[in-house]
C-alpha cells in the first residue's frame, strides 16, 4: 500500500512538473527589476502595452519592457516579466529561471565573464540627481561637488565613475533606485549617480528632485553606456534572434520609443495645487493599493506560519532523536553516529548563515547546479521551514533537559520505551517549556520573510516597495509597511500568550505528576 501512494505522489509529482514546463515554454521569461522607469516599471494594469508580472496581478512596462516585446514576437512567444531584485537577475539567468535579461544593464566586462550580451540596444549618458531645494541645486560640473554626500547603485558601472568626483564623499553603494531616492529625499545623502532617462523620470516623478547633466561630462566606456540583453552564454541560437531583431529598430524609432516611455511613466501628485499632510499621504497610497499589501501581508503570514510549524516539528524530531539510547547492534548504532554528525553539520550550517544567503543558494544554485528548480513560494517556505528547524533543534533539547531527570527513570521502571516516554511524559512538558521561545520564532519569521524579495516572492515588504517605487513617497509607504508588521507581531504576540495561559491553567503534567509521586 505504501508503494502504492508512493508511485500516485511521484507521478503527480511528475506531471505537475511537467505541466509547469509546458506553460513556461509557451513564454519568453524576461527578467527586469520593474522599478527603473522609463526603462522598466510596474503598474496595476496592461494599459499601454504593459506585460503581465509572472505571479502576480501586476503589470511591467517600460523601454526594456516594449524590447523584450519585439524579441518575443519574433520567437512567436508571449513576453512574461520575472520581477528579480538587481542582484538576483545574473543568478536567476544562469540558473535558468528566466530566458533573458532586459534591465537597463550595460554589458560591461566583468559581467561578460558570466553570461553573453546582445549588441546595444540604447546608449545612456551619465548624469546627478539632487535635490532641487539642496545644496548642490545650482552645480555645473563635475568639480562643483566636492565635499557632497554621493552614491551609486550596487553591483554597477555607476560606482566606477566615484575617482572622476574629485573631493565628494563617496557614500555606500545601495542597493537600488527606490533607496537612493529615498535617502536624497530624507537628506541621507546629496546626489546620486543615474542615466538620463531615469533622472528625467525621478524629475518628472518628484518636482524636489533635479537632474544635473555636468559639462564636461563623465568618461566612460563604450561598453559601460550601452545598454543590452543579457543572455547564457550556451544559448547562442537566441543571441542571433535578439541581434537580428535589434538591428531593425532604427536609431530614430529608438528614440522616439524612450521619448514615449518618459511621456507615459508613472507620476506622483507633487504638482496639485494643495499638498496633502504625510497623514493624508498615507491613506491615498492605502486606498489605491490596499490589494497590493493585503496580498503581500497574506504571503507573508502563510510562509511564517507554516515554516514555523514545520520547524517545530523538525526540531521536535531531532530532539527526540538526540536523546534516544544508543543501540545495542553495531550497524544501527554506527548507523546513529553518522546521522547524528550529519544533524550537527545541519544544525551549524543553518544557525551560523544568514538566511538570504540561504535563498540564493537553495533557489538558484540547486537549479544550476543541478538543474531542479522549485516555485519561489514553495522554495520560500522549504527555506524559512529548515532555518527555524536549526533553530528549533536547540530550544528543544534545552526543553528537554529542563525535564526531571527522575522523570526518564520513573518511566523507565515502568517498563515504558524511549517513544512512549517522549510521547507521553516528557514532550507534553517540552511544548509547554518551549512555547515562548517558539512563538518568538514565529515572529522573527514574520520580519526575516522580507529577505526573500532576493528571490523575488511577493511578500509584504517586496509588495511595499513595489508601490515605492510607483508613488514615490518612500517614507509614508514604508511607514504603512511597519503598521502592518506591528500589528501582525502584536497580534501573533498576544494569541501566544493567551495559549499559554491555556496552558498554565491545564493539568497537562498530572500524569507526570502522578509518576514521580
Amino acid at each position: 500500500m505504501k508503494k502504492k501512494y508512493a508511485l500516485l505522489l511521484l507521478t503527480l509529482v511528475a506531471l505537475i512538473a511537467t505541466g509547469f514546463r509546458v506553460k513556461a515554454d509557451e513564454y519568453l521569461r524576461v527578467g527586469m527589476e520593474a522599478a527603473y522607469a522609463p526603462f522598466n516599471w510596474t503598474q496595476e494594469d496592461d494599459s499601454n502595452g504593459a506585460v503581465k508580472i509572472e505571479g502576480t496581478n501586476q503589470y511591467a512596462n517600460g523601454y526594456d519592457v516594449q524590447i523584450a516585446k519585439k524579441i518575443a514576437e519574433s520567437m512567436g512567444k508571449k513576453p512574461l516579466v520575472v520581477k528579480i531584485s538587481w542582484t538576483g537577475l545574473i543568478p536567476a539567468l544562469t540558473s535558468g529561471k528566466i530566458d533573458m535579461i532586459a534591465a537597463g544593464m550595460s554589458p560591461t566586462e566583468e559581467r561578460k565573464l558570466e553570461i553573453s550580451f546582445s549588441n546595444s540596444y540604447y546608449t545612456s549618458e551619465p548624469v546627478l540627481v539632487v535635490s532641487r531645494d539642496g545644496e548642490f541645486a545650482d552645480a555645473k560640473g563635475l568639480d562643483d561637488f566636492k565635499n557632497a554626500k554621493i552614491t551609486a547603485q550596487q553591483g554597477v558601472w555607476h560606482v566606477n565613475l566615484f575617482p572622476q568626483l574629485a573631493g565628494v564623499d563617496a557614500q555606500t553603494p545601495m542597493g537600488d533606485f527606490s533607496q537612493m531616492r529615498q535617502a536624497l529625499s530624507s537628506g541621507v545623502i546629496d546626489a546620486y549617480i543615474s542615466e538620463r532617462p531615469e533622472a528625467l523620470t525621478a524629475e518628472s516623478a518628484n518636482k524636489t528632485f533635479k537632474m544635473i547633466a555636468p559639462d564636461p561630462g563623465f568618461e566612460v566606456s563604450e561598453s559601460d553606456a550601452a545598454t543590452a540583453v543579457g543572455l547564457r552564454k550556451d544559448d547562442v541560437a537566441t543571441l542571433v534572434q535578439v541581434n537580428d531583431v535589434l538591428s531593425t529598430i532604427s536609431e530614430k524609432d529608438r528614440v522616439a520609443l524612450m521619448d514615449k516611455m518618459i511621456n507615459i511613466q508613472p507620476a506622483d501628485d507633487a504638482d496639485q495645487e494643495e499638498t496633502p499632510n504625510f497623514f493624508q499621504q498615507m491613506g491615498t497610497i492605502l486606498s489605491k493599493n490596499w490589494k497590493q499589501f493585503l496580498r503581500g501581508t497574506g504571503i507573508t503570514l502563510l510562509i511564517s506560519m507554516i515554516g514555523t510549524i514545520v520547524g517545530l516539528i523538525i526540531g521536535l524530531l531531532i530532539g527526540v532523536f538526540r536523546t534516544a539510547p544508543k543501540s545495542e547492534k553495531a550497524v544501527v548504532a554506527a548507523l546513529q553516529k553518522v546521522f547524528g554528525w550529519f544533524l550537527t553539520a545541519y544544525i551549524e550550517i543553518f544557525r551560523g548563515t544568514p538566511m538570504i544567503v540561504q535563498s540564493m543558494v537553495i533557489y538558484y544554485g540547486t537549479a544550476q547546479a543541478f538543474g531542479i528548480s522549485i516555485n519561489r513560494t514553495l522554495a520560500a517556505i522549504f527555506i524559512v521551514s529548515i532555518n527555524t528547524g536549526a533553530y528549533m533543534s536547540e530550544i528543544v533539547r534545552g526543553g528537554i533537559f529542563a525535564v526531571d531527570k527522575g522523570q526518564f527513570e520513573a518511566a523507565t521502571a515502568l517498563g515504558f520505551t524511549h517513544g512512549q516516554t517522549m510521547r507521553k511524559v516528557v514532550l507534553p512538558q517540552v511544548i509547554r517549556n518551549i512555547l515562548p521561545a517558539t512563538g518568538n520564532e514565529f515572529v522573527i519569521n514574520i520580519k526575516d520573510t522580507s529577505v526573500l524579495n532576493v528571490i523575488s516572492v511577493v511578500e509584504l515588504y517586496f509588495s511595499g516597495n513595489t508601490v515605492a517605487t510607483q508613488t514615490y513617497q518612500y517614507f509614508q509607504t514604508f511607514t504603512i509597511i511597519a503598521i502592518i508588521y506591528f500589528v501582525l507581531t502584536f497580534t501573533v504576540t498576544r494569541i501566544l500568550r493567551s495559549i499559554e495561559k491555556r496552558f498554565d491553567s491545564d493539568n497537562y503534567t498530572t500524569g507526570a505528576n502522578q509518576m514521580q509521586i
